[in-house]
């Protein structure tokens, strides 16, 4: 690409033609004020912060908007730049419900930032609010009287995952965006990725916070309180606390769960690798008999919601096994239960996911046993760190601590779920190995790796070619399923996760986490797998004993009862009111 010479507050820089000037500036480390922008997003030029002036020009450019042109000069830090960008921060105040102290942005809030970069520490415009509207579901919460309107949740839900769950309504001062009819998002296409809450500059779209809930259960001596982590939480958590993107923290993770107070701290990576076992022995059952193909992984919630809104005529493709969460759920309140003489009653378990769907699944009814739910409380990436700033603990300084037994063995194989095509390669890795009886010579399967929307890869199993697809963000799933519909599915085995590159982008992941950030914590995760001793699923020792003592084997009668389920057409209202008690 040619060169080009811009002149940028005096300084002159050689950039690319086709840059903007944002992206110019940055390269002076100026950082231009915007909230509407976003780094991975179409642009939208909405909020109009970012105006600055070109010499020569009689008008306000928006900086994320305008490109750079050869001699072009912007002036970024000028009287008429400051009461500009300062006079439309105001109007946006004007039309924000400002309840900084009990808003969960609080401390990491774009528009909060602004006011303290203009020095605004009160409002000066007339207040003109909209009505607050709180959503019914165990998810997202959306608060519209602190929307800014930079419409970052409506390129995401269009573009990114294909759902426009959220777009705009109105006009002019009327203008928002909103749900069709303002109805809840349980009545719309919305299938809780979270990916909105993500990309929010404010607090207008939150996790819903379970954070006191989980204190409450740890406090209460009554209970067993038992914590498991997802495997892209130890590759995001350190973003929050000022770690490079991507570092590893698991040990200091585990030392700062039980400083909060649990009792015990177990890895979901172990309950991944149960999956295998079941969903592996589940498609190798589905080719033998001729099941239904091809078969879909069911681990990503915000997908399985997907599917029974949009293409529930094709509930069947999908896994019955349960996803890694509650299969940990149900064993630790059965056979963790047993193995200590406790009543499964009395244990509480709390999930740390990079998901806030996650919260969702755990609520659902078909996700319990004789009444007892397997996950009672689920918290994000974010959530955790709430916990661990209240508790004054100082993360970074943590010393490294192990997972407990006999629930936090994983393998690389169960790690690696944490990105796209981790659960393909997973199941390759296990899959082949029983069928062939031999060993794999290469583990790293590298046509499931990467960033790219849908991937393809074939796998010989003794002269039957199964070919494979991984999607992930819900507009490449939609490609996989017309294909189904229609018939001309070429694939035997499809992995998709709802949200963009898997859990390491999951809906409760560090906020501004950029497709950079995401490829770091891919590269992180999978250096952790390259790390472990055991890399198949099928070799981990606590998961043989599981089946040995317990299960019997794959798909056993007992297997069923607790590790897999049925899913349906999401045309019922859920009851949540039960939520929050412990």
């Amino acid at each position: 690409m040619a060169k080009i010479n811009v002149k940028i507050n005096g300084v002159l820089i050689e950039v690319e033609s086709g840059t903007r000037i944002i992206e110019a500036a940055k390269r002076l480390n100026i950082e231009i004020p915007h909230l509407c922008y976003h780094p991975d997003q179409r642009i939208k030029a909405l909020c109009r912060i970012c105006s600055v002036e070109v010499v020569g020009s009689k008008k306000m450019s928006a900086a994320c908007s305008t490109y750079v042109w050869d001699g072009m000069e912007i002036l970024t830090n000028t009287k008429k730049v400051y009461d500009t960008q300062k006079g439309i921060l105001e109007m946006i105040l004007a039309n924000h419900k400002q309840d900084c102290l009990s808003c969960s942005r609080n401390g990491n809030c774009e528009l909060q930032n602004l006011c303290r970069r203009f020095g605004i520490q009160r409002q000066t415009l007339d207040k003109t609010i909209n009505p607050v509207y709180l959503d019914d579901n165990p998810c997202i919460e959306r608060n519209m009287d602190k929307c800014v309107k930079c419409g970052r949740c409506d390129k995401i839900c269009r573009d990114v995952q294909g759902v426009s769950a959220i777009t705009w309504a109105g006009r002019s001062e009327t203008f928002m965006f909103t749900t069709a009819y303002n109805k809840s998002l349980m009545d719309t296409d919305c299938v809780l990725c979270g990916q909105c809450t993500t990309v929010c500059p404010v607090g207008a779209i939150v996790e819903k916070d379970n954070t006191q809930t989980v204190r409450e259960a740890i406090q209460d001596s009554g209970k067993h309180v038992i914590v498991q982590v997802a495997p892209a939480v130890r590759v995001a958590l350190g973003d929050i606390f000022g770690l490079e993107k991507g570092t590893v923290v698991t040990g200091k993770m585990v030392t700062a769960l039980k400083q909060l107070g649990f009792d015990k701290v177990f890895d979901t990576v172990f309950a991944a690798d149960v999956t295998i076992m079941e969903e592996g022995n589940e498609l190798l059952d589905r080719i033998r008999n001729n099941g239904i193909l091809p078969m879909i992984t069911s681990c990503s919630p915000g997908w399985v919601n997907y599917m029974e809104k949009h293409y529930s005529d094709q509930i069947d493709h999908l896994s019955t096994a349960k996803s890694p969460q509650q299969i940990f759920g149900a064993i630790a309140k059965s056979y963790y239960a047993d193995k200590n003489n406790m009543n499964k009653k009395n244990i509480v378990t709390v999930s740390v996911m990079p998901c806030v769907t996650k919260k969702f699944e755990a609520a659902r009814p078909e996700m319990a046993t004789d009444g007892v739910r397997d996950v009672d409380i689920v918290i994000t990436t974010r959530e955790l760190a709430k916990m661990i700033q209240y508790a004054g603990i100082d993360f970074v300084a943590l010393a490294e601590s192990e997972f407990d037994s006999p629930l936090g063995e994983g393998t690389g194989a169960g790690v690696i779920f944490g990105t796209t095509g981790g659960v393909t390669e997973a199941a390759v890795r296990t899959v082949y190995e029983v069928v062939m009886e031999d060993e794999l010579e290469k583990l790293e399967f590298k046509d499931a790796r990467g960033l790219q929307g849908i991937k393809e890869a074939e796998v010989d199993l003794k002269g039957r070619k199964l070919k494979i697809a991984v999607a992930h963000g819900l507009a490449n799933a939609q490609k996989i399923m017309e294909q189904i519909k229609a018939g001309t599915s070429p694939y035997t085995f499809i992995e998709i996760m709802a949200c963009p590159g898997g859990c390491i982008g999951g809906g409760g992941q560090p906020l501004n986490t950029t497709i950079d950030g995401k490829k770091m914590r891919m590269d992180a995760i999978y250096e952790i797998d390259c790390s472990k001793k055991i890399r198949k699923s099928h070799e981990n020792p606590e998961v043989q004993k599981l089946y040995q003592e317990f299960l019997g084997k794959p798909l056993s009668e007992k297997a069923h009862e607790l590790l897999h389920t049925h899913y349906h057409k999401m045309n019922r209202r859920y009851d949540f009111s039960y939520l929050g008690e412990s």
